[in-house]
């Protein structure tokens, strides 16, 4: 059967084979359910208009005759990892606080987003937004690590949830496609020559092709091939007579595409081999990343400069993984703070316990979270804090003895007129990285098995990776492991371009900008077209094969992070976000970006440090 947009209904193909159709899966679910829901989400319409009439259109919002309608020991701006822990953290110490957590957003978690998926009565879960806890065992302070195991997170769990050599049992390995527009003709090629650091696999598979076969099969020069595995080889030292300082001097200042191109003398052919590939952890392409950034994550060219090695960091497995990413964090932070919401105890029974969205804002509970509800005004009196906030388009107020600012710091310039000048332009520099994920749903995999490959890498493609959802499984939940299955593909784009000269925040803002305009039946059509032309060879049809799509929109996805080709040390850094999360009276600051980078283990120690700052 072919399917046509007019058979898509918010991402879900409406067939018998399908599954349940949505009037079937609205009466299936409870009255709400957010994370069932597809088409656009992420940034989803209703969670940002507000606040960009506030800040955008400078729009006036009345609300200061309005009463005050309940009061709380404590008010939370933002309902992610960060608003979440502030909340644990503070009720630690309070046990009898009344505590009211608001989130624009008509689910809870912040970019810690859940997917889920109904296909012929099989349940698919995934992740959304945040993906897994990067290296706990070398990064993780004490507050993450306290957190993790007064909720019941066993780190060593994931060594046996997560089958790392399920794909290369299979055969399967990484694979990289080169499109027509920038190498003369669509290739996918199977295997990659790159080591790359933090590997969610155990092993290789025991005929994986050697680099130079790989490379082989590279759709550039013959020259150009050559000077891609010299690079590999890092037999030579492109920066003779410099001392190691030197050459880390020169590496910080130096884009990677400038490396490159300009210390190692490949073509731009070579350096389009690699140019998006760094997009899924900067957001940024290699001519806007530092060298030694990429150095740090096992990129080619370096080996022979003799100096010293990557971050321990990286040397961990990437298996921290729950089956809806990091989205089990908040899931088991609100099931602890709010009695009733979903049964269970443990990692594993979080993965399918049921969660009743109506006993979220519940007045009987002493924390409440309330959805759908964007902070206008934030503001201290009488030593107090007020809070204004919109719900619906009607605006509210609410008081309490402290508040905890765990939304963007781009945010709370526009919220809190108080802030000195100083701070005010500290949090302004928080320009955050756009980002997109989307989960395809496919009725079976069999095409990257006859292609043999479970992760694409597409530089210079819209979508910078296709992969096959990690294969966890917990508490009852079996990841497929049969290509015959129903899949989840997870597809990243970030909309990057060559920078012209523009830095990383406008390379950001403009990025933002582009996912704001795009409508679902945009990206579905970029979805459709990416797929169809790498895995069409193996035998995949959109039209045929896709089930259901949803596509998370992170316009203001990762915190900013200090750039060394654009951010001098008097403009960002570690003296730059001490100003920007300085207490102000009785509101404090938390979110990721007040740590400097989008991790689990930031939004934790600044939710910590925050409740600190105000009982202290």
């Amino acid at each position: 059967m072919t399917i046509t947009r007019r058979d898509f209904l918010n991402g879900m193909a409406l067939t018998v084979a399908a599954g349940l159709s949505p009037a079937q899966q609205l009466a299936a679910q409870p009255s709400r359910y957010p994370p069932a829901l597809m088409g656009l989400r992420g940034h989803h319409a209703g969670s940002f208009e507000t606040m960009h009439a506030l800040a955008r259109e400078k729009k006036k919002f009345e609300f200061a005759r309005l009463p005050f309608e309940e009061t709380y020991d404590l008010v939370v701006v933002g309902g992610g990892i960060s608003g979440l822990s502030a909340a644990w953290f503070y009720k630690r110490e309070k046990p009898n606080a009344r505590i009211l957590i608001l989130d624009n957003h008509d689910d809870f978690g912040g970019h810690a987003k859940r997917n889920e998926f109904t296909l012929d009565g099989r349940r698919i879960i995934g992740y959304g937004g945040s993906q897994s806890l990067q290296s706990p065992n070398s990064l993780y302070k004490e507050p993450p690590k306290r957190l993790l195991r007064e909720l019941g997170v066993d780190i060593k769990r994931f060594e046996t949830a997560f089958d790392r050599s399920l794909y290369p049992s299979l055969g399967l390995s990484r694979g990289i496609f080169f499109p027509k527009e920038t190498f003369g003709r669509d290739v996918l090629v199977q295997g990659d020559p790159s080591n790359l650091e933090a590997d969610e696999t155990a092993k290789r598979p025991e005929n994986t092709r050697s680099r130079e076969a790989i490379v082989a099969d590279f759709p550039i020069s013959e020259a150009s091939k050559k000077q891609i595995l010299d690079l590999y080889a890092g037999t030579r030292d492109p920066l003779p007579g410099k001392s190691a300082k030197q050459k880390r001097d020169f590496l910080e200042k130096t884009s990677y595409r400038d490396f490159l191109i300009k210390t190692w003398g490949c073509s731009e052919e070579v350096a389009n081999c690699f140019q998006g590939r760094s997009l899924g952890f900067f957001g940024l392409g290699i001519d806007s990343v530092p060298a030694d950034d990429l150095r740090d994550l096992g990129y080619p060219g370096f080996a022979g400069l003799k100096i010293q090695g990557a971050n321990a960091a990286w040397k961990e497995p990437y298996i921290y993984h729950f089956p809806d990413g990091n989205a089990a964090l908040p899931r088991m932070l609100v099931r602890a703070l709010i009695p009733g919401v979903a049964p269970g105890t443990t990692m594993d029974d979080v993965v399918l316990a049921p969660f009743d969205y109506s006993k979220l804002d519940d007045a009987s509970q002493r924390v409440r979270v309330r959805l759908d509800s964007t902070v206008i005004d934030v503001r201290n009196e009488d030593d107090e804090v007020q809070v204004a906030y919109v719900r619906n388009g009607t605006a509210h107020r609410v008081k309490a003895q402290h508040a905890v600012l765990a939304c963007f710091h781009m945010v709370i310039p526009h919220i809190m007129k108080e802030l000195s000048d100083d701070q005010r332009q500290a949090l302004a520099k928080n320009i955050k990285t756009p980002i997109c994920y989307t989960n395809v749903l496919v009725r079976d995999w069999k095409a990257l098995a006859n292609l043999k490959v479970s992760n694409i890498s597409a530089p210079m493609s819209f979508h910078h990776q296709v992969a096959l959802d990690f294969p966890v499984s917990m508490g009852g939940y079996n990841a497929p492991r049969n290509p015959s299955e129903p899949m989840l593909l997870h597809l990243a784009h970030v909309p990057g371009a060559p920078n012209k000269g523009l830095d990383a925040r406008t390379q950001f803002r403009i990025g933002q900008g582009k996912l704001f305009t795009m409508t679902f039946a945009d990206f579905e059509d970029r979805i459709r077209e990416d797929l169809d032309r790498m895995l069409g060879p193996g035998g995949f049809s959109s039209s045929r094969d896709i089930a259901a799509i949803t596509v998370n929109r992170w316009s203001h996805g990762y915190s900013y992070v200090e750039n060394s080709l654009f951010d001098q040390e008097d403009n960002y850094g570690s003296e730059v976000l001490e100003v920007a999360r300085e207490t102000v009276e009785n509101v404090a600051i938390a979110n990721t970006d007040a740590g400097g980078d989008a991790w689990v283990h930031f939004a934790i120690e600044q939710a910590d440090r925050a409740v600190k700052d105000l009982l202290t």
